[in-house]
C-alpha cells in the first residue's frame, strides 16, 4: 500500500469514529486549558443527526458566550473528524433529560432547537430568545417597534418594511421578533444578505438556480437583514430586484434592514433603492438615558434568574453605566457582561474606579473616532500654518515641530498603524513617524511648555470630536 492510499484510509477512519472525547481534548489543546476549563467543559454532547450535532449547556450565559466567542472553532474541529457536520445547536437542559426527549419523540417540536431538511434551511435561524415581550422601547426605537408589531399583525400591511439604524441598536431582535410571529401560520425565511449571497454563489456553482429561485420566491414573508452587504454584487442584486418583485406581485411580506437609509445606500442598483424607498422606512436612533436604564435594569433582572447566587450590581454603577456608554444597546449589554464576569471571577462586585478599569475601552468611545484630519486640522490652527504647509517636504523649524506634533498625537489618539499614519501625512517613511513620535516624547521630558502644549492640544481634540458626534 503506497503512502497516498494508506493516508486516505486513514483520513477515512478519522472521519467515521467521531468521537466527543477526542474532540474535547482538541479543544484543550488549540483553545487553551485556562477557556477549556472555564466555559467548554460544561458543554455536554446528546447526539449527532444527519448533518450537525446537538450539544447541552446548563445555562444560556454560557451558551451566549460560547457562541459568540468559540463556536467557529469548535466547529472545525468537529468537521475534521465529521466533515458532513455543517452547525451545531445548543439546548439549555440537562443532557439526560435532553436524551430521554429524543427517545420519546417530544424534542421535534422543542422551540430551542432548528430541525432542518433542506440546505437552504440552514440559515433560517429564528431565535427564539429576541420577542416582542422583551424589547424594551424609548423614544428613540418606538416607531419602528410600532411598525413591527403591525406588520406582525397584518401582513402586508406595510411592504416592504424597511429598518435602519447603527450597529446594536436591536434591529436584528425586532426582524427576528417578527419572524417568530409570523411563522406560526406563514413560511417565513429569515437570512442574512450575507447568507443569501452565499446561497446564491452555490447555486450558480452547482448549476441549480431552479431551486433556488423556487425556494426564495415560494415564502410567505422574505427578511433580510444587514441588506447593505449587497453593495457591488451585480448579478445577485439582479436576482434579488427579480425575486423582490415577484414577492410583491403574490402579496408576500418583505422586511429588511440597512445600517444606513435607503438611499444611503452605496453601490446597489437605483431601482432596488427605489423599491424600498416604496415601503415604510423607519430608523433607529441611540438610545436615550432611559431606555439605557431600562436595559441596564432589565439585564441585571435576566443574570439573576440565571445565576442561584444574586448579582447585586450597585445602583450608583448602573447609573454610571447608564449615564455612560450611549453608543449602542450591544456595548451596554457587554458592559454589564463584563461586570458580571468580573465579580464572578474576582468573587466581588467591582466599585466605580474598578468599574471605569474593566469598562475603559467602552468608555473611550470619543477617542476611537478621533481622525487624523481632524488633528492635522487643530494642529495647524494651534500652530497658525496650513495644512499643505504641514504636509509639505518643507524642513523649516516652524513646520518640523507642528509636524511632529500631529503625527504624535495621531498615534495616541487613533489606533492607525505607522504605515498609515505615514501615508496621510504625505507618503512618510515609518521610519520619520517613529522618529517624530520618539521627538516628542523626549522633549516632553524636559520642556513644559511642550507638555502643555499637547495636552491643550489632546483636550481641543477629544472635545472638538465630542462635540461634533452624531
Amino acid at each position: 500500500m503506497n503512502n497516498s492510499n494508506f493516508n486516505n484510509d486513514l483520513n477515512t477512519l478519522k472521519i467515521e469514529k467521531f468521537s466527543w472525547t477526542t474532540v474535547r481534548s482538541e479543544m484543550k489543546n488549540k483553545l487553551g486549558l485556562e477557556v477549556y476549563e472555564s466555559w467548554l467543559k460544561k458543554i455536554n454532547f446528546v447526539e449527532e443527526f444527519n448533518n450537525y450535532i446537538l450539544l447541552t449547556v446548563p445555562t444560556r450565559f454560557i451558551r451566549d458566550w460560547i457562541t459568540s466567542r468559540y463556536l467557529d472553532q469548535i466547529l472545525q474541529i468537529i468537521k475534521n473528524y465529521k466533515k458532513d457536520i455543517i452547525r451545531i445547536e445548543f439546548k439549555i437542559a440537562d443532557q439526560k433529560q435532553v436524551r430521554k426527549e429524543i427517545e420519546n419523540g417530544s424534542i421535534k417540536n422543542n422551540e430551542n432547537i432548528s430541525f432542518i431538511k433542506d440546505s437552504f434551511f440552514q440559515y433560517n435561524r429564528i431565535d427564539p430568545n429576541k420577542r416582542f415581550d422583551n424589547f424594551l422601547t424609548g423614544s428613540s426605537n418606538k416607531l419602528a417597534y410600532e411598525a413591527s408589531v403591525k406588520v406582525s399583525e397584518n401582513i402586508s400591511h406595510y411592504n416592504p418594511l424597511y429598518i435602519y439604524g447603527g450597529v446594536g441598536m436591536g434591529k436584528t431582535h425586532l426582524l427576528n421578533a417578527i419572524g417568530l410571529k409570523l411563522k406560526e401560520n406563514n413560511k417565513t425565511m429569515f437570512i442574512s444578505a450575507e447568507r443569501f449571497m452565499y446561497q446564491f454563489v452555490k447555486s450558480i456553482k452547482s448549476n441549480d438556480m431552479v431551486k433556488f429561485k423556487e425556494y426564495f420566491r415560494n415564502t410567505d414573508v422574505l427578511i433580510i437583514d444587514d441588506i447593505q452587504f449587497m453593495n457591488g454584487k451585480e448579478a445577485m442584486q439582479e436576482e434579488f430586484f427579480h425575486t423582490f418583485n415577484a414577492l410583491l406581485d403574490k402579496g408576500s411580506q418583505i422586511i429588511v434592514s440597512a445600517d444606513r437609509a435607503p438611499n444611503k445606500l452605496s453601490r446597489i442598483q437605483e431601482r432596488i433603492k427605489s423599491r424600498f424607498s416604496g415601503g415604510l422606512v423607519v430608523d433607529i436612533q441611540k438610545p436615550d438615558y432611559d431606555l439605557r436604564k431600562k436595559i441596564v435594569e432589565q439585564k441585571i433582572e435576566e443574570l439573576n434568574k440565571i445565576y442561584s447566587d444574586q448579582i447585586k450590581i450597585s445602583r450608583e454603577i448602573q447609573e454610571y453605566i447608564s449615564t455612560e456608554i450611549t453608543a449602542s444597546i450591544r456595548e451596554l449589554v457587554g458592559a454589564i457582561n463584563r461586570i458580571v464576569s468580573f465579580s464572578r471571577i474576582y468573587n466581588k462586585i467591582p466599585n466605580l474606579s474598578e468599574t471605569k478599569v474593566v469598562l475603559k475601552d467602552l468608555l473611550n468611545l470619543s477617542e476611537n473616532k478621533v481622525t487624523i484630519d481632524l488633528i492635522q486640522t487643530l494642529v495647524c490652527k494651534f500652530f497658525k500654518i496650513s495644512k499643505n504647509e504641514m504636509l509639505s517636504s518643507r524642513r523649516s523649524r516652524y513646520l518640523v515641530r507642528p509636524r511632529q506634533t500631529a503625527i504624535y498625537l495621531t498615534k495616541i489618539l487613533t489606533a492607525k498603524s505607522l504605515p498609515e499614519i505615514g501615508r496621510e501625512f504625505s507618503n512618510r517613511d515609518h521610519t520619520t513617524i517613529i522618529h517624530s513620535v520618539k521627538t516628542i516624547e523626549k522633549l516632553k521630558e524636559n520642556n513644559p511648555e511642550m507638555v502643555e502644549n499637547i495636552n491643550k492640544l489632546k483636550n481641543q481634540i477629544l472635545y472638538s470630536n465630542k462635540d461634533n458626534e452624531i
